[in-house]
């Protein structure tokens, strides 16, 4: 998760968010480049007194200042597209979980079962358990299998909501009548948080996601006490 001072992206836990920092890497290194040409050439027009007569009127020069920036646009649109397509891939799901927003709670169904579904409440401050971090926490995880494509359907009750776990790479707007669909792979084990990033009214700021992910074994044994305990 985030920590104080953080410049960068949360650690990726998902093969997808690994392909979108590795393509944010790539369009900053472009974004360098280019600051520093523009900033060298600035520099050098306003601390010379030189002019160069080949610049001041060149076919070849416009041409490549008209080709360059195709290319480098290009360079960023093709990777770019490629995980557009690969965030919209859903390809047999070993487990499907539909989310749904309310205000100001998450409730999660795993459809695969016949009676496995909680609400998610945030944890208020006073009931906190050491360790346990203030307006991230809820009563209710949704546990997942690690290394196993999941798919979520979120929806909506009453009001716009979004479920965004930045760590999964994962957000998906939750918008009442329609069933949006996203998915995503744990790489590793590890709990994920994330909070609703759609303002849906007053306790917006309160309704926090949290994602476990275990490995099957130990997923198989939660899902089992939580059809005893239903």
């Amino acid at each position: 998760m985030a920590h104080p001072t953080q410049l960068g992206f949360q650690d990726a836990a998902s093969p997808v968010m690994e392909e979108l920092l590795h393509f944010h890497d790539h369009a900053l290194m472009i974004v360098f480049l280019i600051s520093t040409l523009v900033l060298y050439i600035i520099i050098a027009m306003v601390s010379t007194k030189l002019t160069n007569k080949y610049i001041l009127d060149s076919q070849e020069i416009e041409i490549v200042w008209t080709i360059l920036p195709a290319v480098i646009l290009v360079l960023i649109a093709l990777p770019s597209l490629r995980i557009l397509y690969l965030m919209d891939e859903i390809n047999d799901p070993h487990l499907t979980i539909k989310a749904m927003g309310h205000q100001w709670y998450w409730s999660y169904e795993y459809t695969d079962y016949e009676n496995l579904g909680f609400d998610s409440y945030m944890v208020p401050t006073q009931d906190l358990a050491p360790g346990q971090f203030r307006l991230l926490e809820t009563d209710h995880r949704m546990v997942i299998p690690m290394e196993s494509p999941i798919r979520v359907l979120v929806s909506a009750e009453d009001v716009l909501h979004s479920w965004a776990v930045p760590s999964l790479g994962m957000k998906m707007d939750a918008v009442p009548g329609r069933l949006n669909q996203t998915a995503f792979i744990a790489s590793r084990p590890g709990v994920f948080y994330g909070q609703c990033s759609e303002i849906c009214g007053a306790n917006h700021s309160f309704m926090p996601i949290v994602v476990e992910a275990v490995p099957l074994e130990h997923f198989e044994n939660w899902s089992s006490l939580m059809l005893e305990d239903a």
